[in-house]
């Protein structure tokens, strides 16, 4: 005697349970699918948690109680997207704007700007005053080069300002120490603060020396560890640690301090202070450097070539025209074309530079580690799925030959108008 021969489709369209819903389900036993459907909906944990979402930045915020969604919408905080079938409605949160009307005390960050730019220096020193304000209940205060063109409330804001004290445009193109000094002792006796935070950069520490010798005071310089109670620094070439209690002023060493998260402030601009300084440097101007002259570790813009670049005239015409410093990767040392110590990756040099702008180079994993520093990369490339593509913040997919001559044009056409 046989066997009945099973229908799988048919056993698996008796198990259905209607539930009116958009969701197939199935029950698990014969004697559950005789059983009559309840008509409760099943549940679905992603819908149940994207409707008790509340706020999802600075960090995720639920309310399971349901009291949120009852409530009726306030001003700034989120904005709430369309329901969506079987995912309920997500709030979507915006970064909330955080604003101090009255702050207990003022906590100034003295910015570099070096050639109208933030550099990541700059960022984490107003980390750091974000950080002492923040445990004083006072307000951080952004002393920078600021021009009609460069103001901007919203990015201020993002980068931890609650008030914004503008310094002259041009101080961010030109040496002038002993005027940013004196401007910075002028609102040090206007406005009091608790704490003055520098840079120690070139121009930044040759600034906080010149203000600690203007306010008699004592300068903690190369902060490395930055807390509300305790900074503390290196001495003796590493054999001692110094730390004390933040003092009134100090200069913060580069990455000691991590950056801001997605926080608004309301960077409130203060009125600009009148200073009336005598300089006793009768001039001042930067002298032409060659950039093959400088270590890759200090260069602040890098041309790098890889396998694909085969014009090395070219390749040098345009680290000329650009004023940038020439590097490559292993393959190219390999071969002669540049010398050793321009090599960048985990066997040569690691790099930290504001840009770099590569030519034909794949990205091997070596040298995408010594590139790991960089603030922003440049690729060029004929291969679109190149590591070294994925890396990049900006890439154009063509041939480095090509390219090359087009860019020396372009910056011959603007030299020379």
């Amino acid at each position: 005697m046989t066997a009945r021969r099973r229908d799988p489709r048919a056993e698996r369209a008796a198990r259905v349970v209607p539930t009116g819903g958009p969701r197939l389900r199935l029950a698990l036993t014969a004697s559950d699918s005789a059983a009559p459907a309840s008509g409760r909906p099943r549940r679905d944990p992603r819908a149940r948690r994207a409707d008790a979402t509340v706020q999802t930045a600075p960090r995720l915020r639920l309310d399971w109680s349901g009291k949120a969604l009852a409530a009726p919408a306030t001003t700034s905080a989120a904005a709430v997207s369309p329901a969506v079938a079987g995912r309920g409605v997500r709030a979507v949160a915006e970064p909330v704007l955080r604003v101090i009307d009255a702050p207990a005390c003022l906590v100034f960050a003295v910015l570099d700007r070096a050639d109208g730019a933030l550099s990541a220096l700059d960022r984490q020193v107003m980390a750091a005053a974000r950080l002492l304000a923040d445990a004083l209940d006072g307000a951080a205060v952004a002393l920078a080069a600021v021009g009609p063109e460069d103001w901007g409330p919203e990015d201020w804001g993002a980068l931890g300002a609650d008030r914004v004290l503008p310094m002259p445009a041009a101080w961010a193109q030109e040496h002038a120490p002993e005027a940013r000094a004196a401007a910075v002792g002028a609102a040090m006796a206007r406005w009091s603060p608790v704490h003055v935070v520098f840079p120690e950069s070139q121009d930044g520490g040759d600034v906080a020396r010149r203000v600690a010798a203007v306010v008699g005071e004592r300068l903690f310089a190369g902060v490395e560890s930055l807390s509300a109670q305790c900074v503390a620094r290196r001495a003796g070439g590493g054999s001692r640690e110094l730390s004390c209690a933040p003092p009134r002023l100090l200069s913060i060493a580069a990455d000691a301090v991590a950056p801001l998260g997605p926080l608004r402030h309301e960077a409130r601009p203060l009125d600009p202070v009148a200073v009336a300084c005598a300089p006793r440097l009768g001039a001042a101007r930067r002298l032409p450097v060659d950039p093959d002259g400088v270590g890759l570790g200090e260069a602040d813009f890098i041309l790098s070539a890889g396998n694909g670049v085969t014009d090395w005239a070219a390749f040098a015409d345009l680290g000329r025209a650009l004023g940038a410093t020439r590097a490559g990767s292993r393959v190219v040392c390999d071969a002669g074309h540049l010398p050793r110590d321009r090599q960048v990756g985990a066997s040569g040099m690691v790099v930290s530079a504001r840009s770099y702008l590569a030519f034909g180079i794949a990205g091997a994993p070596q040298h995408l580690q010594g590139i790991g520093g960089v603030g922003h990369v440049i690729a060029i490339n004929t291969d679109l799925h190149a590591a070294m593509i994925k890396r990049a913040d900006l890439a154009i997919i063509a041939d480095a030959q090509a390219v090359m001559p087009a860019l020396i044009r372009l910056m011959r056409e603007r030299t020379h108008g």
